[in-house]
């Protein structure tokens, strides 16, 4: 066989091959995860048709007891052994894959699965969908670890996995292959495109075979009335908006209230339930998932009052539970919240309008959409997700001018999604750039080179300029007796002695003319920052240091070599050459 041919089935059929075995396994994932929660209902409530049913059977004391009590288990857990399980699960997705190269801590597929699950099962106000995506994410991750693939394979695979989770959950492949493309990977490149998708569809095949092709949703037929009514769509969006930066809001004060009051932060998740079961007991429709609920709003089975009441009693538990430092995501929130300020805005103008046809259901069905939108800033994937829920053409126009007004109000408002402002408020800034990726996850110990030219602090000036004169690159780490980094020396540094031979004395050595304050970098520097180093000062080299040692010099730096891997990586210098039949020549 050909070696060109048989290079090509690795480089390609390998990877379309992991993607299908992460795919697989990420959907059974998702199965796993729904199951956990079932039993979990089972076990903590009361019987009942449904989530709701069993809270309401329950007496008030226990709806309590159950929300802190699992807040009291899982604390210490997610705080002292796997503090990433912590939270929405998308935010850390993304670090992974900006700051981490992909690598995701094995434990992590467990325990978000149980922590959750558990969680989600005792009534915290949290989505699956965040969670899913995490496990899916830690699978591939942990696959392309223990298979030892390179740095790109692994974020590709981080990325399907990612994809696989979401299309799994809701049974809508394309959804969750543009979740991955807009929301997690900013660089994507074509190529890697088949190999999300082929993950999402096996994913959403995996969990139709177990769920029996069951919708998530009981979803109404959709029809657009009047074109006129894309106004109130707009209205819709606009104040879809304004509903995820109350969200945020909320969110985000907890940690800050938490803080103030020094609660410690293990203990939080208890109080957050003990809150959440306070809040149960007026209104248990807040508590848990909600698809109930938003199942009688795509009915049009909600009142105004009742619907704005919802709307408030759920951002408030939402905003208490993953506030608290609970495990869980921000996706079916968003899409409860989205339902109800639908069926208010729906109601309202079928009140106003009562002889035109409106009905508060589509308005529910396209707010889902116009809230996912503007807490993700992932209108692609909120107008998708409603496509595919209902596969109806007709809800598009609608979806777009819903999803873009949300989108709009968040970004002028606020600026950032709910997961940029997460990472925001760990200090880390996700830059969405090919450019700036590629830099992040290179690192200085790949690509930093050990033969070192160095000077001892005794050397006279006739020694530094033999060795300048026989140096290709006449830069040199100047060392003292035991070894140790004292400072650096070039060319610049000696042009006022060249110049003027009757200036150098015994006492002219490498010590007294070398550049004592030295920027250096260590092996786990990555190359955006030893970028910005030399763009700074203009440097042409910087010695690499330990962490731990910063006094022993392990390599140096060239500025020309960190461009020369730079170029490498975004022209693809390494791809395989094409194959005899294609190449012109005699």
């Amino acid at each position: 066989m050909d070696i060109q041919i048989r290079q090509t089935l690795k480089q390609h059929i390998g990877p379309l091959t992991l993607a299908l075995a992460i795919g697989a396994l990420a959907g059974i994932g998702a199965v796993i995860f729904r199951a956990l929660i079932l039993s979990g209902q089972s076990i903590f409530w009361p019987e009942g048709r449904d989530f709701l049913e069993m809270v309401q059977k329950a007496d008030w004391w226990w709806r309590l007891i159950i929300p802190c009590g699992l807040g009291l288990v899982v604390g210490p857990v997610i705080t002292f052994w796997a503090p990433e399980v912590r939270g929405p699960g998308v935010p850390e997705v993304m670090e992974a894959l900006a700051l981490k190269s992909g690598r995701i801590r094995h434990r992590v597929t467990a325990i978000k699965a149980f922590v959750t699950a558990g969680l989600i099962s005792a009534g915290a106000s949290v989505g699956r969908e965040g969670p899913v995506i995490q496990i899916g994410s830690s699978i591939g991750s942990s696959l392309t670890q223990l298979l030892g693939l390179s740095t790109d394979a692994r974020r590709l695979a981080v990325a399907c996995g990612a994809a696989a989770g979401i299309a799994a959950t809701f049974q809508a492949p394309m959804a969750g292959t543009l979740f991955a493309v807009e929301v997690l990977l900013f660089d994507l490149e074509i190529a890697s495109l088949s190999n999300i998708v082929i993950s999402a569809v096996t994913g959403t095949m995996m969990a139709r075979a177990f769920w029996s092709d069951a919708q998530v949703f009981q979803i109404p037929h959709f029809i657009l009335v009047h074109p006129a009514e894309l106004f109130i769509y707009f209205v819709l969006g606009l104040l879809a908006g304004a509903g995820a930066i109350l969200l945020m809001f909320v969110i985000f004060f907890f940690p800050g209230l938490w803080c103030r009051i020094r609660i410690p932060i293990w203990l939080s998740p208890a109080l957050g339930g003990l809150l959440v079961g306070l809040i149960g007991l007026l209104c248990p429709w807040a508590l848990g998932v909600g698809y109930e609920t938003i199942d009688q709003a795509l009915a049009g089975h909600t009142s105004l009052a009742f619907a704005f009441a919802l709307f408030f009693a759920k951002i408030l538990t939402t905003g208490i539970s993953i506030g608290s430092g609970m495990s869980g995501g921000i996706f079916a929130p968003s899409l409860f919240l989205g339902g109800m300020m639908g069926s208010v805005v729906g109601i309202a103008a079928q009140s106003y309008w009562p002889n035109t046809g409106i009905n508060p259901a589509y308005y529910a069905l396209v707010g889902m959409g116009a809230m996912v939108s503007g807490t993700t800033l992932a209108p692609i994937t909120a107008i998708l997700t409603i496509f595919e829920l209902t596969y109806t053409y007709q809800v598009i126009l609608p979806l777009m001018v819903s999803c873009i007004a949300s989108l709009t109000v968040v970004r002028a408002f606020h600026g950032y999604s709910v997961y940029e402002t997460k990472l925001l408020q760990k200090g880390i800034t996700i830059v969405k750039g090919h450019e700036v990726n590629l830099l992040r996850n290179m690192t200085v110990g790949e690509h930093m080179s050990r033969d070192l030219q160095t000077l001892g602090t005794e050397a006279t000036f006739g020694e530094i300029a033999k060795a300048m004169e026989h140096s290709a690159f006449p830069h040199f780490i100047v060392l003292d007796q035991n070894d140790r980094l004292r400072g650096v020396l070039t060319l610049r540094d000696i042009r006022k002695q060249l110049a003027h031979p009757e200036l150098v004395t015994p006492e002219t050595t490498a010590g007294s003319l070398m550049v004592r304050d030295v920027l250096t970098v260590t092996p786990q520097t990555d190359l955006e920052t030893a970028f910005g180093i030399f763009a700074k000062h203009n440097l042409s080299f910087l010695p690499v240091v330990g962490s731990r040692n910063p006094d022993r010099v392990l390599g140096q730096l060239k500025k020309t070599d960190l461009l020369a891997a730079y170029e490498q990586k975004i022209l693809k210098k390494d791809l395989i050459p094409p194959p005899r039949w294609m190449r012109s020549g005699r």
